[in-house]
């Protein structure tokens, strides 16, 4: 009987252990909810990472009993040393209290001392005119505080020399009191440190334009009253773009190779603005808002544009894809890939990188860590604070976009020529698990843009359905149905002449439900057309079993009045961008 026990006991361990593991290989990494918390206590902002020498990662973050702004908002921090997955119980850098602070920022320096820079009420404000306990967290002054035992206890508050320049003579108190914060961290430059944060000329967030803080002496001078710090740029002025709306703000940089340095920031224009400084800081350029490889303006609402440089000396940027003016919509986030390139940043077009169920809910204020050859990012929903590591895979991948030509053979069901689609009949196809997501890649040849041409369409049981027709204004339309629901997106108009064969990609994403369109390399983010490139779908897909393709018109075979599909592949998985941008490059090989 004991035997027989054990026996049975270790049939259903086995039997455990596989759906378990069965169940990890379709965990989306991308899904927020599947990172390690680090705090989920209330309010919770910006959380930071530095490693320490002995590999122990240490956080600070903004935090607060109430919502964002109200009463008792402070910094803490927190140690991990298991790389995010676990953390010790939060230490008060500034304690809770009548007076805020707010955005701390930490740097390592390099014999191991842990600076925080952030936001503190020190002048005690809390009125505006006749208006009384106004938000305060950005009032004030800039203070530093630092930890030598790797952030167990912090040093008493020091004030930075922010001088008063036109925009604060300018504001609200005339200079009485300064408005400002900051998002990013410190960066190593040159033999020093720099760390870039915006000033506030109308309370509480409007006519915001960028500041840097550089001082040069900081890995050598340990008595934090002989720091020498240089406010920049020189003069009066701030960086900013008139011609990009009043905000210009939550600046953060990189050094390039060069050394030149490398601002973005965010703007109420629908874009994000990059500017250059040749000269340590002291001048920049006009903020111009960047472009893609292929000239196509990337997209950004007032939400935060967090840029990294990585150990291998490539960029990431973090920012959400879509031409908003306000603080919404910040979900999913997406990333670029950046390389240099005659001393400036090439950027890749977006990939998504992490997404929330709840779309009301807003990621932001993201940060990097890059251990031992791995990649992690931490970010926040206002209320819980996340960690999740990045496989190096993906971002490989997404840094390949410049010259990538191969064809993505992972998940393919089927491929299909010219020739196999031609007379229209209707092919059975093969038997996949398309939980995930599904692509279609194929390459069309029009020579009339009349909407409504049947180019191929997928036929489920129950009534499901994936569909692809012309549309109006030289675009693609997907139809997806799920027996009971049914949703349609398009293409960015004017991509699809009529004439040449063109490469549409189409993916349908079932995890953050999300639909997209390539088509000849470009990934569609509505240019100057709409807001948005990309469409959530409420169709439920994640059950369809595609049964057989149609392609054009059952009666003819082909697209109806002319036209003809040349060729067509088909996966079981959302392709990331790069893929498809890869598959279309290598079109007719």
């Amino acid at each position: 009987m004991k035997k027989l026990l054990t026996l049975l006991g270790c049939t259903l361990y086995i039997f455990w252990f596989a759906i378990t593991a069965a169940e990890g290989q379709s965990i989306d990494w991308r899904n927020a909810k599947n990172g390690h918390l680090i705090s989920t206590n209330g309010y919770c902002d910006q959380p930071y990472v530095v490693t320490l020498p002995d590999g122990t990662w240490l956080c600070v973050f903004t935090t607060g009993a109430g919502g964002e702004g109200t009463g008792g908002q402070h910094i803490v921090s927190c140690r991990s040393k298991d790389q995010g997955k676990t953390w010790s119980k939060p230490v008060a850098i500034e304690p809770s209290g009548t007076e805020s602070a707010s955005w701390a920022m930490p740097y390592l320096t390099r014999y191991g001392r842990v600076y925080v820079f952030y936001d503190y009420n020190g002048d005690k404000i809390h009125s505006l005119g006749s208006r009384k306990n106004i938000r305060e967290d950005m009032l004030g002054w800039y203070c530093f505080k630092y930890s030598d035992d790797g952030g167990l206890s912090w040093s008493s508050r020091h004030r930075l020399p922010v001088r008063k320049t036109s925009l604060d003579l300018h504001n609200d108190w005339q200079g009485k009191v300064q408005i400002l914060w900051g998002i990013g961290k410190p960066i190593d430059v040159d033999q020093g440190m720099m760390f870039a944060f915006s000033k506030i000329g109308k309370y509480m967030i409007d006519e915001t334009e960028g500041w840097f803080f550089r001082c040069d002496n900081i890995h050598q001078e340990k008595d934090p009253d002989k720091l020498q710090w240089t406010l920049l740029p020189e003069g009066d002025h701030g960086i900013k773009n008139p011609a990009l709306g009043p905000v210009n703000e939550e600046q953060n940089i990189v050094q390039l190779s060069n050394g030149t340095l490398y601002c973005m920031e965010r703007t109420i224009s629908g874009h994000p603005a990059e500017s250059y400084s040749y000269d340590g800081g002291r001048t920049w350029t006009t903020p111009q808002v960047p472009v893609y490889l292929n000239g196509v303006a990337l997209k950004n609402p007032r939400a935060c544009p967090r840029i990294w440089k990585c150990r291998n000396g490539k960029y990431l940027f973090w920012y959400h894809n879509h031409g908003g003016w306000n603080f919404e919509s910040r979900n999913p986030a997406w990333v670029s890939g950046g390389v240099e390139k005659d001393g400036k940043i090439l950027w890749s077009q977006p990939e998504i990188l992490l997404y929330e169920d709840d779309v009301a809910k807003r990621m932001s204020y993201p940060d990097l860590v890059e251990q031992d050859g791995r990649y992690w990012v931490t970010q926040t929903n206002k209320e819980q604070a996340r960690s999740t590591e990045i496989p190096a895979s993906f971002l490989q991948t997404l840094w390949s976009q410049f010259d990538i030509d191969r064809v993505a053979t992972q998940g393919m069901v089927g491929q299909w020529s010219q020739e196999q689609l031609s007379g229209g009949n209707r092919q059975d196809l093969p038997k996949a698990d398309f939980h995930k997501g599904i692509t279609l890649d194929l390459e069309v040849s029009l020579t009339d843009l009349a909407p409504g041409q049947p180019i191929v369409a997928l036929e489920g049981g129950h009534g499901q359905s994936i569909r692809i027709e012309t549309g109006t204004y030289g675009s693609v339309v997907v139809t997806v149905n799920d027996g009971t629901r049914q949703d349609s997106w398009n293409s960015d108009p004017g991509l699809i002449p009529a004439f040449g064969t063109h490469g549409v990609c189409v993916t349908l994403d079932n995890g953050p439900k999300i639909i997209q369109f390539i088509v000849d390399g470009t990934v569609c983010n509505g240019r100057d057309f709409r807001q948005y490139g990309w469409s959530r779908y409420q169709a439920d897909m994640r059950n369809f079993s595609p049964e057989y393709l149609q392609v054009g018109s059952l009666k003819t075979g082909q697209l109806q009045p002319t036209g003809k599909l040349t060729h067509l592949r088909i996966y079981n998985r959302p392709l990331m961008n790069t893929e498809a941008i890869g598959n279309q490059r290598s079109f007719g090989r």
